[in-house]
């Protein structure tokens, strides 16, 4: 890997490492609305949607990260150490509620 290819790789990983909005995190993925919406299977308002969205269902935001090649971690954060949350590991697309793909469509 060559010197400026390592530099890339070693913002890009701090970046990640920071707390991002899912609008900057899907920009930092050169990502844009259209392409993860195409991924999704929704429109782009959609899409700007759920970016905007303050609250949503977990599988929701899991579809949204794995949709640009993430993986979906809960940590619960205590004093006396972390905790990863895995119930939710396994949630499938079409276990959502009907509701929900209607609000996002």
């Amino acid at each position: 890997m060559s010197p400026a290819l390592r530099e890339r790789a070693r913002e890009l990983a701090k970046k990640y490492r920071a707390e991002m909005a899912l609008d900057e995190l899907r920009e930092a993925r050169d990502m844009t609305q259209q392409h993860l919406a195409k991924i999704l299977g929704v429109n782009q308002a959609a899409v700007s949607k759920m970016e905007r969205r303050t609250d949503m269902y977990i599988s929701t935001l899991q579809d949204f990260v794995r949709a640009m090649g993430g993986q979906l971690v809960i940590t619960a954060l205590f004093p006396e150490g972390e905790v990863q949350i895995d119930q939710f590991e396994n949630l499938r697309r079409q276990e959502k509620r009907p509701q929900e793909m209607a609000s996002v469509r």
